[in-house]
Protein backbone atom coordinates (compact mmCIF):
# COMPACT_ATOMS: atom_id res chain seq x y z
CA UNK A 1 0.00 0.00 0.00
CA UNK A 2 1.06 3.57 -0.67
CA UNK A 3 0.52 7.11 0.55
CA UNK A 4 0.73 10.62 -0.83
CA UNK A 5 1.51 13.35 1.69
CA UNK A 6 0.95 17.01 0.89
CA UNK A 7 2.64 19.52 3.19
CA UNK A 8 1.32 23.08 3.32
CA UNK A 9 3.13 25.93 5.04
CA UNK A 10 -0.14 27.64 5.89
CA UNK A 11 -1.06 30.78 7.74
CA UNK A 12 -1.89 29.55 11.27
CA UNK A 13 -5.13 31.52 11.34
CA UNK A 14 -6.31 29.62 8.22
CA UNK A 15 -5.91 26.09 9.60
CA UNK A 16 -9.52 25.72 10.72
CA UNK A 17 -10.74 26.96 7.33
CA UNK A 18 -8.47 24.44 5.64
CA UNK A 19 -9.77 21.66 7.87
CA UNK A 20 -13.35 22.60 6.99
CA UNK A 21 -12.49 22.52 3.28
CA UNK A 22 -11.04 19.03 3.61
CA UNK A 23 -14.06 17.78 5.54
CA UNK A 24 -16.64 19.40 3.26
CA UNK A 25 -15.01 19.06 -0.16
CA UNK A 26 -12.09 16.65 -0.18
CA UNK A 27 -12.96 13.66 2.02
CA UNK A 28 -15.96 12.49 -0.01
CA UNK A 29 -14.23 13.24 -3.31
CA UNK A 30 -11.08 11.20 -2.64
CA UNK A 31 -12.91 8.32 -0.97
CA UNK A 32 -14.85 7.77 -4.20
CA UNK A 33 -11.62 7.42 -6.21
CA UNK A 34 -10.59 3.83 -7.09
CA UNK A 35 -8.16 2.37 -4.59
CA UNK A 36 -8.41 5.14 -2.01
CA UNK A 37 -8.02 4.01 1.62
CA UNK A 38 -8.87 7.34 3.20
CA UNK A 39 -7.38 10.65 4.24
CA UNK A 40 -5.92 12.30 7.33
CA UNK A 41 -4.72 15.78 8.28
CA UNK A 42 -2.38 16.92 11.02
CA UNK A 43 -1.25 20.45 11.82
CA UNK A 44 1.07 22.47 14.02
CA UNK A 45 -1.13 25.44 14.89
CA UNK A 46 1.83 27.54 15.98
CA UNK A 47 3.97 27.23 12.86
CA UNK A 48 1.16 26.69 10.34
CA UNK A 49 2.69 23.46 9.03
CA UNK A 50 -0.10 21.14 7.85
CA UNK A 51 0.20 17.68 6.31
CA UNK A 52 -2.68 15.96 4.52
CA UNK A 53 -2.16 12.29 3.66
CA UNK A 54 -4.13 9.99 1.40
CA UNK A 55 -3.59 6.22 1.33
CA UNK A 56 -3.96 3.95 -1.71
CA UNK A 57 -4.10 0.26 -2.54
CA UNK A 58 -1.37 0.52 -5.18
CA UNK A 59 1.15 2.94 -6.65
CA UNK A 60 -0.62 2.82 -10.03
CA UNK A 61 -3.99 3.82 -8.53
CA UNK A 62 -2.35 6.58 -6.50
CA UNK A 63 -0.68 8.03 -9.58
CA UNK A 64 -3.87 7.79 -11.66
CA UNK A 65 -5.72 9.73 -8.95
CA UNK A 66 -3.37 12.71 -9.16
CA UNK A 67 -5.22 14.24 -12.10
CA UNK A 68 -8.34 14.50 -9.97
CA UNK A 69 -6.52 15.36 -6.74
CA UNK A 70 -4.41 18.20 -8.17
CA UNK A 71 -7.28 20.74 -8.40
CA UNK A 72 -8.36 19.90 -4.84
CA UNK A 73 -4.77 20.39 -3.67
CA UNK A 74 -4.64 23.79 -5.37
CA UNK A 75 -7.90 24.85 -3.74
CA UNK A 76 -6.67 23.67 -0.34
CA UNK A 77 -3.53 25.73 -0.80
CA UNK A 78 -5.65 28.78 -1.58
CA UNK A 79 -7.76 28.25 1.54
CA UNK A 80 -4.72 27.69 3.74
CA UNK A 81 -2.77 30.42 1.93
CA UNK A 82 0.29 28.23 1.61
CA UNK A 83 2.12 26.40 -1.16
CA UNK A 84 2.03 22.59 -1.36
CA UNK A 85 4.92 20.11 -1.28
CA UNK A 86 4.00 16.58 -2.38
CA UNK A 87 5.75 13.31 -1.50
CA UNK A 88 4.91 9.70 -2.37
CA UNK A 89 5.61 6.80 -0.03
CA UNK A 90 5.31 3.07 0.39
CA UNK A 91 3.49 2.22 3.63
CA UNK A 92 5.94 -0.23 5.18
CA UNK A 93 4.42 -0.61 8.66
CA UNK A 94 1.15 0.42 10.28
CA UNK A 95 0.13 -0.75 13.73
CA UNK A 96 -2.83 0.34 15.87
CA UNK A 97 -3.15 -0.26 19.57
CA UNK A 98 -6.54 1.45 19.29
CA UNK A 99 -8.21 4.03 17.07
CA UNK A 100 -7.46 7.69 17.70
CA UNK A 101 -9.68 9.83 19.89
CA UNK A 102 -10.53 13.50 19.97
CA UNK A 103 -7.47 15.43 21.14
CA UNK A 104 -4.97 12.93 19.71
CA UNK A 105 -1.53 14.20 18.69
CA UNK A 106 1.27 12.94 16.44
CA UNK A 107 5.04 13.06 16.64
CA UNK A 108 6.71 12.51 13.25
CA UNK A 109 10.38 11.83 12.58
CA UNK A 110 11.89 12.21 9.10
CA UNK A 111 15.10 10.30 8.38
CA UNK A 112 17.38 9.73 5.44
CA UNK A 113 19.86 6.98 4.63
CA UNK A 114 21.19 4.87 1.83
CA UNK A 115 18.35 3.16 -0.10
CA UNK A 116 20.03 -0.20 0.62
CA UNK A 117 19.37 0.37 4.34
CA UNK A 118 15.59 0.69 4.01
CA UNK A 119 14.81 -2.96 4.78
CA UNK A 120 17.06 -2.93 7.82
CA UNK A 121 15.35 0.24 9.04
CA UNK A 122 11.94 -1.39 8.63
CA UNK A 123 13.05 -4.47 10.57
CA UNK A 124 14.48 -2.31 13.36
CA UNK A 125 11.25 -0.36 13.63
CA UNK A 126 9.13 -3.53 13.70
CA UNK A 127 11.25 -5.51 16.14
CA UNK A 128 12.68 -2.85 18.48
CA UNK A 129 11.09 0.59 18.22
CA UNK A 130 7.44 -0.41 17.88
CA UNK A 131 7.35 -2.81 20.86
CA UNK A 132 9.01 -0.12 23.01
CA UNK A 133 6.49 2.51 21.89
CA UNK A 134 3.63 0.24 22.89
CA UNK A 135 4.81 0.33 26.51
CA UNK A 136 4.60 4.13 26.69
CA UNK A 137 1.50 5.64 28.28
CA UNK A 138 -1.00 7.01 25.81
CA UNK A 139 0.32 5.19 22.74
CA UNK A 140 -2.35 4.91 20.07
CA UNK A 141 -0.74 3.86 16.79
CA UNK A 142 2.40 4.14 14.67
CA UNK A 143 3.36 3.99 11.03
CA UNK A 144 6.48 3.95 8.89
CA UNK A 145 6.49 5.32 5.35
CA UNK A 146 9.50 4.85 3.07
CA UNK A 147 10.76 6.08 -0.28
CA UNK A 148 12.97 3.27 -1.52
CA UNK A 149 14.45 5.31 -4.36
CA UNK A 150 15.76 8.17 -2.20
CA UNK A 151 16.28 6.50 1.17
CA UNK A 152 13.87 8.90 2.91
CA UNK A 153 11.56 7.60 5.63
CA UNK A 154 9.08 9.02 8.09
CA UNK A 155 7.90 7.42 11.31
CA UNK A 156 4.76 8.79 12.95
CA UNK A 157 3.44 7.84 16.39
CA UNK A 158 -0.03 8.90 17.54
CA UNK A 159 -0.79 9.62 21.18
CA UNK A 160 -4.09 10.01 23.00
CA UNK A 161 -3.32 13.54 24.19
CA UNK A 162 -0.78 16.33 24.00
CA UNK A 163 0.02 15.80 27.68
CA UNK A 164 0.88 12.14 27.15
CA UNK A 165 2.94 12.93 24.07
CA UNK A 166 4.90 15.52 26.06
CA UNK A 167 5.39 13.14 28.98
CA UNK A 168 7.13 10.54 26.80
CA UNK A 169 9.24 13.01 24.80
CA UNK A 170 12.52 11.95 26.40
CA UNK A 171 11.77 8.24 26.05
CA UNK A 172 10.84 8.71 22.40
CA UNK A 173 14.05 10.64 21.77
CA UNK A 174 16.09 7.78 23.24
CA UNK A 175 14.35 5.28 20.95
CA UNK A 176 14.81 7.55 17.95
CA UNK A 177 18.52 8.07 18.50
CA UNK A 178 19.12 4.37 19.15
CA UNK A 179 17.33 3.34 15.94
CA UNK A 180 19.17 5.93 13.86
CA UNK A 181 22.52 4.78 15.28
CA UNK A 182 21.80 1.08 14.81
CA UNK A 183 20.64 1.45 11.21
CA UNK A 184 23.06 4.21 10.22
CA UNK A 185 20.60 6.87 9.07
CA UNK A 186 20.37 10.62 9.65
CA UNK A 187 17.50 12.27 11.50
CA UNK A 188 16.34 15.19 9.37
CA UNK A 189 13.45 16.60 11.39
CA UNK A 190 11.17 15.89 14.34
CA UNK A 191 7.83 17.67 14.66
CA UNK A 192 4.68 17.43 16.75
CA UNK A 193 1.15 17.97 15.45
CA UNK A 194 -2.51 17.91 16.41
CA UNK A 195 -4.41 15.16 14.60
CA UNK A 196 -7.33 17.09 13.09
CA UNK A 197 -8.77 14.57 10.65
CA UNK A 198 -8.49 10.77 10.86
CA UNK A 199 -10.20 8.87 8.06
CA UNK A 200 -7.49 6.39 7.05
CA UNK A 201 -8.67 2.80 6.57
CA UNK A 202 -5.28 1.16 6.02
CA UNK A 203 -5.28 -2.37 7.49
CA UNK A 204 -2.76 -3.57 10.06
CA UNK A 205 0.73 -3.95 8.57
CA UNK A 206 2.93 -4.62 11.61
Amino acid sequence: MYARSTTFQAQPARIDAGLAFLRDQVVAAVQEMPGCLGISMMADRRSGRCIATTAWESMDLMRVSDTAVAPLRKQAGSVLRGSAFVEEWQIAVLHRNHHSRQGACIRSTWMNGEPAKIDRAIDTFRMATLPALEHLDGFCSASMFVDRSSGRMVISATWDSAEQMAANRNAAMTLRLAAARDVGVDILDVAEFDLLLAHLRVPEMA
